[in-house]
């Protein structure tokens, strides 16, 4: 483990933040630390948002909801496209509401521009008119994600960075561009809002052996499909098709969505679907162990850093076995004062 911490401001509200990749052990140390410190769990991940998605986004069972109060999970329908301003303001919402109840706020998830902008704020970038919105989506959906690329490209160079399968992203430069007249690029590098005022955030980054990540993405995906994983699939596809969801939706690119989605389309077995969704959350997990390395614990002394103070930055680099949660759970007793 390893610790970095900024000087003592008085009167604030403390914040737990878990962070790291999936199938890390985040859940299960967000809930031993909401039980012993009298907290509500608050969910970062982008795609636990959903209420389409349990099985396949790892949702906390029914079991760790009687154990502790849970907040943002499920709360979102396939149609609509979450955001990281959108997420920030109901975090901030959900941590004066633990505030109010006496109780710490726990904030977890894999999504590192959800906490990022939790703990830091946003650039200002100008609301953007829905029907600008549709367009850059119809666009999209016309010519296909190369030549939107393409074109994005040539009149925004800095995009050339995005993925052309990242159709998130690339709308987003699209209609911020068309919008403002100005490149996403321009507003990202304004000055961002700051650190929310009155709190003060314990960061717990999970960043445990490669080896031991990918045999647990692996096992934890088979799980998933016995628990339901295909039929929960079959219902999101179903409901896609009746419905004429945008194929670009975020929860219909979800790990394991596309995969499965292929399967039930006849287009390959279902071993070779499990596979590929393996590899996918394999991918995954280790683009989540980069940026959480370069963007959070690098930058921690950066980012934690504000006039509200006594932030601090906390790593695990082992398995997240119940010995390492009870001495993360010491060591918070004593920066709580618990």
């Amino acid at each position: 483990m390893s610790d970095l911490t900024t000087p003592l401001t008085t009167h604030l509200t403390d914040v737990i933040v878990i962070g790291g990749p999936t199938a890390s052990g985040k859940s299960g140390l967000a809930l031993a630390v909401a039980e012993a410190f009298g907290g509500t769990v608050i969910n970062a991940d982008s795609m636990q948002l959903y209420a389409d998605l349990d099985v396949l986004t790892a949702r906390p069972p029914a079991e760790d909801l009687v154990r502790a109060p849970h907040r943002l999970y499920g709360v979102l329908p396939a149609a609509e496209r979450g955001s990281a301003a959108r997420w920030r303001d109901m975090a901030l919402a959900e941590i004066d509401a633990a505030k109010a109840e006496g109780r710490l706020p726990v904030v977890v998830g894999g999504t590192g521009l959800y906490l990022r902008a939790l703990m830091q704020g946003l650039s200002e970038v100008p609301s953007i008119p829905d029907e600008m919105r549709a367009a850059a989506h119809a666009r999209l959906a016309a010519i296909g994600g190369e030549a939107f690329r393409s074109e994005l490209v040539a009149r925004d160079p800095a995009s050339a960075k995005l993925n052309p399968g990242d159709t998130t992203r690339l709308t987003r430069a699209w209609e911020v561009l068309e919008a403002t007249g100005h490149p996403l690029s321009h507003w990202q590098s304004r000055t961002a809002q700051g650190a929310p005022d009155g709190l003060r955030f314990t960061v717990i980054v999970l960043d445990p052996p490669r080896a031991d990540l990918y045999a647990q993405c692996d096992k934890r995906f088979h799980l998933m499909m016995e628990q339901g994983a295909l039929e929960e699939v079959w219902r999101l596809d179903t409901l896609a098709r009746e419905q004429g969801l945008a194929p670009d939706l975020p929860v219909l690119k979800a790990l394991g969505v596309p995969e499965l989605r292929r399967h039930l389309d006849g287009e390959i077995p279902l071993d070779e679907a499990v596979a590929l969704a393996q590899q996918s959350t394999r991918r995954y997990a280790k683009r989540q162990v980069t940026w959480f390395r370069h963007q959070i614990v690098g930058k921690a002394a950066e980012m934690l850093v504000s006039h509200t103070g006594q932030h601090s930055c906390h790593t695990i680099d082992s398995p997240c076995s119940p010995a390492v949660r009870n001495a993360m759970l010491d060591r918070l007793r004593t920066i709580l004062n618990y």
